[in-house]
């Protein structure tokens, strides 16, 4: 049953093959999106398996070139970038002057036709006009920073699964394999330029392509005809619990404006030496200070399913909450994380789980909860 997208909805350039293919649409910050097109388990296990393909569309795709990008963006950013090479990927945070956490992104290195240094961002969906502001705030002090949102005119999809990297060098004809993880590399489809990125959202390996948004049905429809025994097309719920067994945090759920990237345990996407960006002295005052909470991974034994916002207790008192659940189709028990006080985030720590009333057994477990074979 395909569940009908109401009409202020962006689309993506898939929304179509979506609509025929039965899947289930649904508002996803402010774009029919879908959710599934079989079940969520078959999808999350094919990844798992084999390979998927999800369209990622939704995601925002910012561009910034001219002699003064490397050094707006570095200042946008807590990780250092404006020493990347081409090619290179950076996780890094978008914080506010008081170190809470606007959104988590991609970093692309490019070069540009005259050998200036270009960037690609990859925002989330939520987030896209938040930052569009943030942005545009701040731009006209880098007079020679060009801005580019190449959201709608261009799609993104991701390959993911152990059989994901072979489909696709098979299918571009192209040595996607030699594509080190974090980094990407220009090719063309169809004629026309596509980035390939060796990244992901789901604990797999695989590659996540930005194309032109007359192009991606054409990749799309070329991927799962040439391969329809090894790949499936999968929604976003699957890929909701994939990253959560990854240990993955998500905007909404382990990221937010009040918290800041220590607590989340992002220490690694933060350069502070001999930088100067936003909200730098924030951060370094937090990483001196004592955290009043952090994130962990928990697990229950029963087959309750903890979900957001549900109190994390020891003896009867709340010491957390929890952030994002689900119950997890690779591990066969129900999984979470959440943010409690730091005396208790160490792994074996015995706590209880508030769901609707009732407290479940649950225990502190390392991050993260599945980790692929090399």
């Amino acid at each position: 049953m395909t569940m009908s997208a109401t009409t202020d909805l962006k689309k993506t350039p898939l929304f179509d093959w979506h609509a025929a293919h039965g899947a289930k649409l649904a508002d996803f910050a402010g774009w029919s999106m879908p959710i599934q097109y079989t079940s969520i388990v078959q999808e999350h296990l094919a990844t798992r398996g084999g390979a998927s393909i999800f369209d990622v569309s939704h995601m925002a795709r910012l561009e910034f070139s001219g002699p003064d990008a490397g050094r707006f963006v570095d200042h946008l950013l807590s990780r250092r970038v404006d020493n990347m090479k081409v090619g290179r990927i950076r996780y890094s945070l978008i914080v506010n002057e008081q170190g809470g956490v606007l959104d988590d992104v991609l970093v692309y290195r490019l070069s540009d036709v005259e050998g200036h240094a270009n960037y690609w961002m990859v925002v989330n969906a939520g987030n896209h006009q938040k930052i569009l502001a943030w942005i545009g705030d701040r731009l006209p002090e880098f007079k020679e920073c060009q801005f580019t949102d190449h959201t709608l005119s261009t799609a993104m999809i991701a390959v993911q699964g152990p059989q994901a990297v072979a489909l696709l060098k098979e299918q571009l004809d192209a040595p996607v394999d030699q594509i080190k993880y974090y980094h990407a590399k220009q090719f063309s489809f169809g004629g026309q330029p596509a980035l390939v990125s060796r990244t992901g959202y789901t604990g797999e390996d695989g590659c996540e392509l930005i194309t032109t948004a007359n192009m991606a049905v054409r990749f799309w429809t070329d991927m799962i005809d040439a391969h329809p025994d090894k790949i499936v097309a999968a929604g976003l719920a699957a890929r909701d619990t994939l990253r959560l067994e990854a240990g993955m945090p998500l905007y909404g759920h382990e990221l937010s404006e009040d918290i800041n990237p220590w607590q989340a345990d992002l220490g690694f996407a933060v350069n502070l030496k001999n930088r100067d960006f936003i909200g730098r002295d924030a951060l370094q005052h937090q990483r001196d200070a004592e955290q009043e909470s952090c994130r962990v991974g928990f697990a229950l034994d029963g087959r309750r399913v903890p979900r957001i916002d549900y109190k994390i207790v020891v003896d009867d008192k709340p010491i957390g909450v929890v952030t994002s659940g689900t119950f997890s189709p690779t591990l066969e028990r129900p999984i979470g994380m959440g943010y409690v006080q730091p005396r208790f985030a160490e792994p074996g720590t015995k706590v209880d789980i508030d769901i609707r009333g009732r407290l479940e057994e649950a225990e502190v477990v390392p991050l993260p909860f599945y980790e692929r074979r090399p």
